[in-house]
């Protein structure tokens, strides 16, 4: 921890994670690493949720640290298991406790309230670790054949319940073998890379393109979202991902220029051309099936050249919301170039950022008050830009002027560095806190900017009407009409339905604000029953219609994802004439 408490610490969980715990499959990334809250973060929870120091002297969630053991037979039948084995090799074929848990649930907070109550539901009969293209097909087509559900996961990062076995059957993980390079690709600024690659991988294979391809430089995939660490390229692209810095180098899908999947109706091949005109774009159809429709094995990314030392930094912070929005709306309307990481909070996050980047103990803080920027009101903003060293240096020129014509206060580059630094690492922050039964999520919709203080005002409301609910918000994936609205809310709970409960409200309130239902997160079964109520009726008839092409028997991650094999009754519709 980089700063020490001065009063009482909570007896924050530093201890060593089993590898067979059921904590190392809840717990965020690596195993030895944690993160505490900064101390006047920690008080200011204690006051916003009315808790003393009593309260955090014994934990009030189980740690997780006994092996994992649970009593749910495979279904499966012993001839699919030996073909399974001809296929893919008998090591690489798992029947076992905790291999079947450690696919079964992503990162939402109701998949880890759950595991740390050892309640197991939806998980494989078997777990498959595929070494090829060819393996996957095989495994697909033998599903398909033989009616046995088929689910793929990644790097397990998904929000959205979206790897949850909920037909048990069939479980790909991806992480193992399946995440190698197929080609490299100088003249097109390409790569082809199998769809287990990790978030790092990628980045160090193509940071490192001179040693490993005899490239002439550096390049980098431009693709960094906060699950970079744990996440996989096949995940950004069957959810529709976008990373930190997608409003210079693009979300996933302004990335992607070709994808194979496996299907039950055969294999899928898209073309690497960048513009095509050849009937609707077979690739976008693809991007965003989160399994539904087969599995993705290759994917060919764009790539970008390596200029870490053009990056520019900046940090303003703007008297108030409203403000902060017509600031970063010129900017981004302005043509004079994008930045790269674009990132506005309100006036709660801001104060929250405030504590947990050391901004309310420096001199800043002094600055604020002869400036009369008031505490709960002002908003932070902070970003960087990337490119050429020119192009660099006029978009921060940009961000500059518009930022004074606005009133906006320079807090230089290092509120910006202070927030990079925990950029991938906030999410271990959960663990702590959670260990004594406080829970922190997100949620994200997309908006225009038109909607966007609507959008705002209601869904925090629904957020706030929680008695002692912390809800933070933030502007990111910034575009000329609009942008990508981000709410972190953590509270006081411990209960999994009411927690559920909870979440489906805000999933409302998103659908009821006029916003779409998800900007990068994907839909998977969670936000399912929203999905066709969202997008209208005889749109999603096209959804159905693609289904029913590739998936006749759905064996593909069936189970609610996208809203298919839904009842009527449980899907969620914002206005009664349009059921």
């Amino acid at each position: 921890m980089a700063h020490t408490y001065k009063d009482f610490e909570p007896a924050w969980y530093h201890g060593e994670v089993p590898p067979d715990s059921w904590r190392s499959i809840f717990k965020w990334g690596d195993p030895k690493e944690i993160k505490v809250p900064r101390e006047s973060l920690y008080k200011l929870m204690k006051e916003n949720f009315g808790l003393c120091d009593d309260d955090f002297k014994e934990y009030s969630e189980d740690l997780g640290l006994d092996p994992v053991e649970f009593d749910i037979p495979v279904r499966i039948s012993r001839a699919h298991i030996r073909r399974f084995e001809e296929i893919t090799g008998k090591d690489f074929v798992r029947t076992d406790d905790y291999a079947r848990l450690s696919v079964a649930y992503g990162k939402t907070m109701y998949d880890l309230m759950r595991i740390r109550k050892k309640v197991v539901e939806n998980i494989p009969d078997v777990v498959l670790y595929p070494d090829t293209k060819e393996q996957i097909e095989e495994i697909v087509a033998y599903c398909t054949k033989k009616k046995i559900p088929l689910y793929v996961y990644g790097g397990g990062s998904s929000v959205t319940r979206g790897v949850e076995c909920v037909k048990g059957g069939v479980s790909l993980d991806m992480r193992l073998r399946f995440n190698k390079v197929v080609e490299f690709n100088e003249i097109d600024q390409t790569i082809t890379v199998e769809s287990g690659m990790s978030g790092p991988k990628l980045e160090e294979t193509l940071n490192n393109a001179v040693g490993n391809f005899g490239a002439r430089r550096a390049y980098t995939s431009g693709h960094f979202p906060q699950s970079w660490e744990y996440s996989s390229v096949g995940g950004w692209v069957v959810t529709h991902g976008a990373g930190q810095n997608s409003t210079y180098y693009g979300c996933i899908q302004d990335i992607v220029l070709g994808q194979d999947y496996a299907t039950p109706a055969g294999t899928i091949h898209t073309d690497r051309y960048p513009r095509k005109a050849t009937g609707p774009d077979l690739g976008h159809i693809m991007m965003g099936s989160e399994g539904a429709f087969g599995v993705l094995t290759h994917v060919t990314l764009k790539v970008f050249r390596h200029m870490p030392r053009t990056i520019r930094r900046f940090s303003y912070m703007f008297k108030d919301w409203e403000t902060g929005q017509a600031a970063a709306r010129e900017i981004i309307q302005s043509e004079a170039g994008y930045p790269s990481v674009f990132r506005l909070s309100d006036p709660e996050e801001t104060g929250i950022m405030m504590h947990m980047y050391g901004v309310m103990e420096s001199p800043l803080r002094v600055l604020f008050d002869l400036k009369k920027f008031k505490i709960n009101e002002m908003c932070l903003y902070l970003g960087f830009t990337n490119g050429e060293e020119g192009f660099s240096k006029n978009c921060a020129g940009n961000v500059r002027r518009v930022a004074r014509k606005y009133g906006g206060i320079w807090l230089s580059g290092l509120v910006c560095r202070g927030w990079e630094k925990g950029r991938f690492n906030d999410p271990y922050l959960r663990d702590t806190m959670q260990d004594f039964g406080l829970v922190m999520d997100t949620m994200e919709c997309s908006v225009n900017w038109s909607n966007m203080s609507r959008v705002h005002r209601e869904v925090r409301a629904y957020v706030k009407s929680r008695p002692k609910t912390i809800c933070l918000t933030h502007m990111s994936h910034v575009y000329p009409q609009g942008a990508n609205l981000y709410w972190i809310f953590i509270t006081r709970m411990c209960d999994t339905e009411e927690y559920r409960l909870f979440h489906a409200g805000i999933l409302d309130a998103i659908q009821k604000s006029g916003a779409s239902m998800s900007h990068h997160h994907g839909i998977g079964k969670m936000f399912g029953p929203w999905l066709e109520g969202s997008i209208g009726r005889n749109e999603y008839a096209v959804y159905r219609a693609l289904k029913k092409h590739f998936d006749p028997g759905n064996v593909m991650n069936p189970g609610g994802t996208l809203g298919f094999d839904l009842k009527e009754k449980e899907k969620k519709f914002l206005r009664d004439d349009i059921k």
